[in-house]
């Protein structure tokens, strides 16, 4: 082993414990030597916990990217802030991974793109979902050619009831957005990686408020308060790419469906489909006859053993430390993130204006 990365962690809420923390300090490589967070308790906490010994607290982000000893900073921050503190820490000589979405809007996340390239430093951003087995399974799929020119595609992220009404998820100021920033983005990222298409034409939306200004709703973190509920409960898009394949995603985090999808998607190719409705299955036609595959991502195969398998997280941060350590394109690049960002902006703009919106013109 050649060298250890120092690592900065600016924002110690839930993403950080949940999927960051936890999964870098499984790699031999790093150290965890610095976190900030405007809640300095949670700072404090998090450097016990995950810590090296005499790991730094910070309130100020800046004052962490002053640190000319750390490689690299994770941005765990509110959307509204992505963009300032990603640059910031670009600009200071430190490669980045931004949690998802890239920004809150798509100037800020071009913004981040152009200053990663300027500066040299690897810029990432969390689309988790493409580390998951099926996910993995499926891009190899679609690179072998199986499914053939995919022009037809769906993103799925649909809850019937689960608005998190914790932190600031239904303030649209820090967030942007409701469930189409927050969970339409995973599914569009996926759909869009899996087709290998980042080239949109032409969007159409819409977004709703129906449900949430409903009193005592049913709900799966209980009931939220409708007079902060400021985002949409629901949105949808169709997406016209250049080449002219469709894709069509749905958001919600409240909708009176049993139709229930998160960060999936469905593909029609010229030779084949597939979808992640029901496990990861793979239709087709061959020698007259119509099938369909379902495939056993179990790790196992032999009788009492499973099989070793690493998290979509595990794999998400091994694999990002391993592109700094060998100098390649991180899975997640920043000019595919952005094109995400583009498209939810046109699908926000669509639905406001009830015009398509036209990108790349």
């Amino acid at each position: 082993m050649s060298r250890k990365f120092r690592i900065g962690i600016i924002g110690c809420g839930g993403i950080a414990n949940g999927k960051h923390l936890p999964s870098l300090t499984k790699l031999a490589n790093v150290e965890l030597v610095a976190f900030c967070d405007i809640e300095e308790d949670r700072a404090v906490t998090a450097a016990e916990k995950y810590g090296v010994e005499g790991a730094e607290v910070y309130v100020d982000y800046t004052e962490l990217l002053q640190d000319s000893t750390i490689d690299i900073v994770h941005v765990l921050t509110p959307n509204d802030s992505h963009a300032e503190i990603a640059i910031a820490a670009l600009e200071a000589g430190k490669h980045v991974m931004c949690e998802k979405p890239m920004a809150k809007t798509a100037a800020d996340a071009k913004r981040m793109a152009e200053t990663a390239k300027r500066t040299g430093k690897k810029l990432t951003i969390g689309y988790n979902n493409r580390f998951r087995p099926d996910s993995q399974h499926l891009k190899r799929v679609c690179a072998e050619g199986e499914l053939g020119e995919i022009y037809y595609a769906k993103a799925h992220a649909i809850r019937r009831r689960a608005v998190p009404t914790w932190g600031v998820f239904l303030d649209e100021e820090k967030q942007g957005g409701g469930p189409l920033i927050d969970i339409g983005t995973h599914a569009l990222d996926l759909t869009l990686w899996m087709m290998d298409n980042y080239k949109p034409k032409v969007v159409l939306g819409t977004s709703y408020h129906k449900l949430s200004q409903k009193e005592n709703a049913a709900n799966a973190w209980g009931p939220w308060d409708p007079s902060k509920f400021t985002v949409e409960d629901s949105a949808f898009g169709m997406i016209v790419m250049e080449n002219g394949a469709t894709i069509v995603l749905e958001s919600s985090w409240a909708l009176n469906t049993l139709e229930v999808d998160e960060a999936k998607c469905s593909l029609s190719g010229t030779e084949g489909g597939a979808d992640m409705k029901e496990g990861l299955r793979i239709n087709g036609e061959k020698h007259s006859r119509l099938f369909t595959t379902e495939v056993d991502l179990k790790a196992g195969g032999v009788a009492f053993y499973d099989g070793a398998t690493e998290s979509a997280a595990d794999l998400e941060m091994r694999t990002w430390i391993k592109s700094i350590e060998e100098d390649t394109d991180p899975v997640v690049t920043p000019e595919q993130a952005y094109v995400v960002s583009q498209i939810l902006e046109a699908i926000y703009e669509s639905a406001r204006t009830g015009e398509a919106v036209y990108l790349n013109a």
